[in-house]
């Protein structure tokens, strides 16, 4: 493969033509990066396993062969196939730490792990007071791990109907040395979960309204439908959760739900519920906070 490529001499150079290969066809981006540079960027980082915050530097040096041709097949993958560059890599980033992924589960990039960055400030005042917490739809298990790194002293089921994504998620507990912290339950939603207090429940749940599934790009549609797709308007999933969830939340305990770009199908499903809606340096209007005592309300 490397003969008609070997005038790509530099990363510079490979970089360059990767990003115009993603732009002539056309790639969707958003799993864990949203442009053709950065994507682009991430993939020659790994292929010549270099720190992936540590480009600069590097731009000009010259490439094996070997090294160049690894990087070429990497950028034939993502075109050919349309995968999301994470399940090609076999790792995810969030929030500084990896984890490990594949097509069981979605690709980690759930704006709640900015919130627990911060320890959901200042709706959690005294972290040490997290004691159990609940990840319901864990996927890989990513925001159960970081809210278990974020509040030390706390226990975190982590939660999933899928056999196969809690392999995945046992994968990421067992790298992280939590096992003794951080448990998966497989459950459809709270049926299977022994009746708990939870200081706070985390919900990244399916919520794709059907309309939205159906025009998914490609790059989503290698991701497993059951953690996507929430029903007409998305909601399906969210109705149960918010029927139940009050039964499992400790007094004073927290919920928060994802909900994607659903505001509007949220509202006009639950238009008696008045959440707090917590933005993110990227999001807006698709995180929500509620109380047992709202739920019951």
């Amino acid at each position: 493969m490397s003969a008609p490529y070997s005038e790509l001499l530099t990363l510079r150079d490979l970089l360059r033509w990767a990003i115009s290969r993603f732009n002539a066809v056309g790639l969707t981006f958003g799993h864990g990066s949203d442009n053709a540079w950065d994507e682009a960027a991430y993939l020659l980082l790994y292929s010549l396993h270099l720190p992936l915050d540590t480009l600069e530097p590097f731009l000009d040096a010259r490439v094996l062969d070997r090294e160049r041709t690894r990087y070429i097949e990497l950028i034939h993958e993502r075109l050919t196939t349309r995968k999301p560059a994470a399940y090609i890599t076999g790792e995810a980033w969030l929030q500084g730490h990896r984890f490990f992924v594949d097509e069981r589960v979605i690709v980690p990039r759930s704006p709640i792990s900015e919130l627990l960055a911060d320890r959901l400030s200042p709706w959690v005042a005294d972290p040490d007071a997290i004691r159990r917490v609940m990840d319901l739809c864990t996927g890989s298990g990513c925001l159960a791990i970081l809210a278990a790194l974020a509040f030390e002293r706390t226990d975190v089921d982590a939660v999933d109907i899928s056999a196969d994504a809690l392999i995945v998620t046992k994968r990421n507990i067992a790298e992280y040395a939590l096992q003794d912290r951080v448990h998966a339950l497989c459950s459809d939603i709270f049926d299977s979960v022994p009746l708990t207090q939870y200081d706070l429940i985390l919900c990244n749940p399916p919520y794709v309204n059907t309309a939205s599934m159906d025009s998914l790009p490609d790059e989503y549609r290698h991701e497993p439908t059951l953690a996507l797709a929430g029903g007409v308007d998305g909601m399906d999933l969210v109705r149960r959760i918010l029927d139940q969830a009050a039964a499992f939340l400790a007094p004073g305990g927290l919920l928060v739900l994802e909900i994607g770009h659903e505001y509007a199908h949220f509202n006009a499903a639950f238009p008696h519920l008045e959440p707090v809606w917590l933005d993110t340096e990227t999001t807006s209007d698709q995180i929500l906070l509620l109380t047992p005592e709202q739920l019951i309300s």
